[in-house]
């Protein structure tokens, strides 16, 4: 007798993922409220404890609904007061786990002296770093100068210059007065070439505005290009590509532009984010052959692509990729957790015939902070062999 197959029951949702993420959640907020707590709170007498814990006990849930409302539902002053709590958090979480270090140094010393010297130091560890670190971040990046060779680049443009500039991040706190000084600094520098390699901004246009336009007044005679961060595929990465166009950049979204000088030439290329096919925007995703389509041979390459591991696509194939991305990790010690992705943090290195550079960026993302990790505008030089 033939056997009527059943038609394959819907699988039930058994709510498992949603149920580990929440868990992940509360964990991590555990963790990174509860160990600073216990450090800084636990040794004190009653009263210091019971305000200690009622202080912890408000910001801990307080921080996820922020972090919601700024950036899931675009509310900046959510998103300034969060990020700012995600920093300071961070850099006391990291230095109460490293005080285990002095807990063990300590040994002789009875409690609960050890655990309030331990405290104590900290404590003021911690709020030295967070000023240090606000300080770093609002400040205009430092020049870096770099001298890069390519074999292949003629003698006519032997001495070019490239001012990189990237990670600029345009966000919730309002950086107005800071763009006009960084875009006068790049200007100072009279580079021949100026770059943006991505995360130009977070939010949209409309709101970044005002922020993104002091860069239309940067100048270079060769050529201005941008291309995108995965940060614009948080929003509108096409309106983005469109408004530095209208600020007179050539947006470099998988194709390229031709510079000369002295009878030599440089091709100029840009790739999306290595995000950009996920998003699912139409037309998006890094393609190195139609960045290239029309190229002409036999010509270096200098290539913009976001991320420093987009190198593992492109190497032996331009001259010289800039990158940024990483931030040279923005807040020690997440500089670690940086490297478990890219494959570089910071600096000049060399892939096959590829040279890279990865730019520690200009600006930062969420908190304001930037703790050995310092911003940076650079300056490359290129020469000829």
């Amino acid at each position: 007798m033939t056997q009527t197959r059943q038609p394959r029951r819907p699988r039930q949702r058994t709510g498992r993922r949603p149920g580990v993420f929440a868990g992940v959640v509360v964990l991590a907020l555990l963790l990174l409220f509860g160990v600073p707590w216990a450090t800084l709170v636990l040794p004190w007498p009653t009263p210091v404890v019971v305000a200690g814990t009622v202080l912890f006990g408000i910001a801990a849930p307080a921080f996820p609904v922020l972090m919601f409302l700024g950036h899931g539902r675009g509310r900046d002053w959510a998103a300034r007061i969060a990020d700012t709590a995600l920093g300071v958090v961070w850099v006391f979480f990291a230095w109460s786990v490293l005080s285990l270090v002095a807990r063990v140094a300590l040994l002789g010393v009875a409690e609960p002296r050890r655990s309030r010297i331990i405290a104590v130091l900290v404590l003021v560890i911690g709020v030295a770093l967070v000023g240090y670190g606000v300080r770093e971040a609002m400040r205009v990046p430092r020049i870096r100068r770099v001298e890069v060779t390519l074999p292949r680049l003629g003698s006519g443009l032997d001495g070019t210059t490239v001012a990189l500039l990237t990670d600029t991040h345009f966000g919730p706190l309002d950086r107005t007065r800071w763009s006009r000084r960084t875009a006068a600094a790049v200007n100072a520098l009279k580079p021949d070439i100026v770059a943006h390699a991505g995360d130009l901004a977070d939010g949209t246009v409309e709101q970044r505005r005002a922020q993104v336009a002091p860069l239309g007044t940067i100048t270079a005679p060769l050529a201005r290009v941008y291309s995108t961060g995965n940060h614009e595929y948080f929003g509108e990465a096409q309106a983005w590509l469109d408004h530095m166009s209208s600020l007179g950049w050539d947006s470099l979204h998988n194709r390229h532009v031709v510079v000369e000088r002295g009878g030599h030439r440089l091709i100029v290329a840009g790739i999306d984010d290595a995000t950009a096919r996920a998003s699912g925007l139409d037309g998006h995703g890094a393609e190195l052959d139609r960045a290239l389509d029309g190229a002409p041979e036999d010509v270096p390459i200098l290539l913009l692509a976001h991320q420093p591991k987009q190198i593992a696509e492109t190497a032996n194939q331009v001259d010289l990729q800039l990158a940024g991305h990483t931030h040279g990790g923005q807040i020690w010690p997440f500089h670690y957790l940086v490297r478990t992705d890219q494959p570089v943090l910071e600096g000049l290195s060399q892939h096959g015939t590829t040279q890279l550079y990865t730019s520690r960026g200009a600006g930062f993302w969420g908190p304001p902070l930037r703790v050995f990790a310092p911003s940076e505008i650079t300056l490359i030089t290129l020469r000829a062999p």
